[in-house]
């Protein structure tokens, strides 16, 4: 005689229903694979994501980029052939987020004034409330570059160098054009613009393929709404090129990260170039 299954007890009910409940949550809180909405969902709640990003992170999230300076001090620098200049040069950071980029550039170049731009209001905040702001050296505004005219908040022709540090993979590759023709606004005829990036087959890229976040080619969502897309060399140098600009320079580096706790080796892979307009002579920026 088989023997009757013993009921469940309302203790052994209680960690079940809670697993339910939790994972009842996490479905609605985020799209289920195969399920991920429209681009321009995305996109239009842009703001709100990013806002809920550096409320919950505030400017704990990134470092302060100091490999900059390293990298490209020539584009900061006021120095023209070994003398100094009277005036210091023009930058405008896009997506500048909490500040982490403009910082250590006003500490490490005095002379360089900087033009700072985020859509979400609450970085600007966070930009504006740091120790290290003043008012005199960095301009810092709202701005949606996708929508809103920079120029109706910066002089035209007036910049000296743009920088696009992980700020580019944030939008729809749509979008990007736009953004592009919106910087040459502002740009002087013989401006550069700098971008650092993440590169295809880069360790977050495939995690997020494996969950089934992907919008379109190479254009992922995170678990939080915020996205993030993943370059190739030819695909920025022709978006730049279809723009109008001359490609200095642009390559994809990579570097092997270990997660000892999590016994986890990381590839990642990042993209960075350079971008001149109407492709003028630019400094030698030193070994990249």
């Amino acid at each position: 005689m088989r023997a009757s299954p013993t009921p469940l007890s309302s203790s052994h009910l209680h960690p079940l229903l809670g697993s339910f409940a939790a994972a009842r949550r996490l479905h609605c809180r985020y799209p289920p694979p195969g399920n991920l909405g429209s681009d321009d969902h995305y996109q239009n709640n842009a703001t709100k994501f990013w806002d809920k990003f550096y409320k919950r992170h505030q400017n704990k999230f990134f470092k302060d980029r100091h490999y900059l300076e390293k990298d490209w001090g020539a584009y900061f620098s006021d120095d023209q052939c070994g003398t100094s200049s009277t005036n210091g040069k023009v930058l405008l950071e896009v997506g500048c987020g909490a500040g982490n980029t403009i910082f250590p550039l006003v500490a490490a170049y005095p002379k360089l004034y900087v033009h700072a731009c985020d859509f979400s209001p609450l970085a600007i905040e966070l930009v504006k409330s740091n120790v290290d702001f003043r008012g005199d050296r960095v301009n810092a505004f709202v701005c949606d570059v996708a929508n809103d005219d920079l120029s109706d908040k910066i002089k035209p022709s007036s910049v000296d160098v743009i920088t696009l540090i992980f700020m580019l993979s944030a939008v729809s590759p749509n979008k990007m054009p736009l953004i592009l023709q919106n910087l040459k606004k502002v740009l002087k005829p013989h401006g550069v613009v700098l971008v650092r990036d993440y590169a295809i087959g880069d360790f977050a890229q495939v995690k997020l393929r494996d969950r089934n976040q992907k919008i379109s080619e190479n254009f992922y969502v995170r678990r939080d709404g915020t996205c993030s897309f993943y370059f190739s060399e030819d695909f920025l140098s022709n978006l730049f090129s279809r723009a109008g600009f001359t490609t200095v320079d642009v390559n994809i580096y990579c570097k092997q990260i270990e997660n000892r706790s999590q016994n986890v080796t990381m590839n990642r892979r990042w993209i960075r170039a350079i971008f001149s307009n109407f492709g003028c002579n630019v400094p030698d920026a030193g070994p990249t």
